[in-house]
This record gives C-alpha cells, structure tokens and sequence, in this order.
C-alpha cells in the first residue's frame, strides 16, 4: 500500500471521527435538547406556558365566570403591587444580587410621603418627592455597600430591611392616615388608585403603571448598552468588567432604581388600600422573590426576562383567585404557590446545562 493511499485513509478516518465527535457532542439534537435550547433563548416562555395552563384549568373547573372580564382585571388589580415591586427585585436579582428590602422601602416610602403631608403640611406635590427621593437614598445605599464596600447583598439588604422596618414605626410612631383624610386633604396620593371602564373590564391607574414599566424596562433590558451590562454583571463580573463594563456603576444604577421603583410601589398602595400604614406590605420582599423566580429569572444572575416576572405575578394571582372561587382552604394556595418555586428552580438549573 502506498504511502499517499495510507494518509488518505489516515484523513478519511480523522474526518470521520470529527464528524462523529460533532454529532456526540450537539447539544441541540433531539426534542429534549431543542426544548431545552429554546427555553434558555426564552427564559419567560416556561412561566408563559404555566399561566395559560393554569387559567385554562381553572377556567374548566369554575366555569365560564372565571373567564369574565371582571375575573381577569381583578387578577391585574390585585398583583399590581407585587408586579411593581418585582420588577424592582428583578433588576437586582439578574446581577446576581437579591434586595429583601423592597418591601420596607416601599412602605417607608409612603409613610414619608403621608407625613410630609399632615405632619408638615408640606404640599402634596413635595410629599411625593420627598417619598421618591428616600427610596432612591436606601437604594444608593445597598448599592454603595455592594458595589464599592464589596458586601454580600444578601446582607447589606437584611440589615437594611431591619433598619427601615424600624423607622417605619419610629417615624409614624405606628399610627395609621384614613382613607377619608388622604382622601379630603391629599386625593393626589391615591391617584393610582383611581378606577375605569375599559369594555367590561375595571382597570386602575396602577395596573396600568406597572405594565409600563415592565414593559419599559424590558425594552431597556433588551435593546441598550445599559441592559446589556446589566446581564453582563450577573453572569460573571470580573469578565465583564475586562470587558469594559463599568462594574461598579452598573450595581450602582441598579439598586438607585430598585429603590426607586419601590418608592413609586409604595405610592401606589396607598392608591390600592386607600390609607398609610406602617404595618402593611411587609411581605412585599417574599412575594417579589416568589414572582421573580417562577418567573424563570435564574438566582444565579444574567439570565431571565423581566416580563417572566409579571408571568410570576400573575400566576400566583391566578391560582388565588381560583382556589378561592373553589372555596379551598387558603394553606392551598402557599403549598402549591411552594411547589411552583421548587419546580421553577429545577428547570432554571435544568435549563443552564445548555449553557454549560
């Protein structure tokens, strides 16, 4: 055998076995791994798929009413808070961070806003800046503590949630502003609670606001320099920052904005429940995680999409809704809402082998 017939056998062979190599190593063959390809493309598309099957099935078994246009804006109505507020997490969560002071901030926010006006009587128009601007200070803070002293957000946002959980109280001195005073004196802080027709649907100002601003920063997520380093941060900081990222002013942004999204959540409860009270919307920083992560927006950072958030909401509004029109225990609801979490974590984890 020549040498010339030997080496092309040689090629012919290697060829052969690269070939085979690429076809072992595809991660995208098959239907498992071509739905696992498109969800890690479409992050949001899991909570997607699990909100239209959820209603589906409750439509099914509570009838035709569930379907009503009354059925479907109550659901808006009552997660537009947590929508808002989980928009703010979100943010913070695709760095790889997470805020458990959203809530406080959030209800602090309004309490400031509340006493500027009937303890000052400062102008309702300064009383709502002064809210905003202090949820942008504690989120300046958690974003100054993370990004320049380099500590775990986890706990730079527990100690802040302590410490504005606390000035709550302080400051209100745990009193409560009536619906009928705000209402009489300062009607612009309610504002977002104001109600239309829209067909046979009701809609509010604040369910309006939040879909703007999911939507708005799910473009700004999406389509600007902004975003695109937001998700750098996330997935790996020090590449990105080799990158020409600027690292610390990015987390910086971030948590500004977190802050402020919640200053404008606690506006808009006040709009929702009518009064100011210390006490309320405590549970905002759990209910925000528990949407972000349905969701399908990963713990880990840098991946996710921000309308999944909203999907998270509206899930768990969902199953609320439905389980009560059933007449279930309400325990049902926080033990699927819980078995919802565990899955969602499973497929995000199951979802980043494709990535790996």
């Amino acid at each position: 055998m020549s040498t010339s017939s030997s080496g092309k056998e040689f090629e012919d062979g290697l060829k052969g076995t690269e070939e085979k190599v690429a076809e072992f190593d595809d991660p995208h063959k098959g239907l498992v791994g071509r739905l696992q390809h498109a969800l890690h493309v479409n992050p949001a598309l899991v909570p997607l798929i699990v909100l239209v099957t959820s209603i589906v099935l409750f439509g099914m078994l509570i009838g035709q009413r569930f379907f009503s246009p009354f059925a479907m804006t109550l659901i808006l109505q009552q997660v537009q808070i947590v929508g808002i507020v989980a928009a703010a997490q979100s943010l913070v969560i695709l760095t790889a961070g997470i805020d458990l002071s959203v809530g406080a901030i959030m209800v602090l926010s309004s309490v400031v806003m509340g006493q500027f006006v009937f303890r000052y009587g400062m102008p309702v128009e300064v009383a709502i800046l002064a809210g905003l601007s202090v949820g942008m200070i504690c989120g300046l803070i958690n974003g100054w503590l993370v990004a320049y002293m380099k500590l775990p957000p986890f706990i730079v946002t527990l100690g802040m949630w302590q410490i504005v959980l606390a000035a709550n109280f302080l400051y209100s001195a745990n009193e409560t502003i009536r619906s009928a005073d705000i209402e009489e004196v300062a009607p612009l802080l309610q504002i977002f609670g104001t109600k239309f027709q829209v067909g046979g649907a009701t809609l509010t100002l604040g369910v309006i606001f939040m879909l703007i601003l999911i939507f708005t920063l799910a473009y700004a997520l999406k389509h600007t320099a902004w975003g695109r380093h937001v998700y750098a941060v996330g997935d790996d900081p020090d590449a990105a920052e080799l990158a020409g990222v600027n690292v610390k002013k990015t987390l910086i942004s971030v948590y500004l904005l977190s802050g402020l999204i919640c200053a404008f959540a606690g506006w808009a409860m006040v709009g929702r429940i009518g009064s100011i009270s210390p006490t309320v919307g405590q549970l905002a920083n759990i209910e925000s995680i528990t949407a972000v992560v349905i969701g399908g927006i990963s713990l880990f950072g840098g991946r996710g999409s921000i309308l999944g958030a909203l999907f998270g909401a509206l899930i768990v509004g969902v199953f609320t809704l439905g389980l009560r029109l059933l007449g279930a225990d309400a325990q049902w609801t926080f033990l699927l809402i819980g078995l919802l979490i565990i899955a969602a974590v499973a497929v995000d984890q199951w979802i980043r082998k494709v990535a790996s």
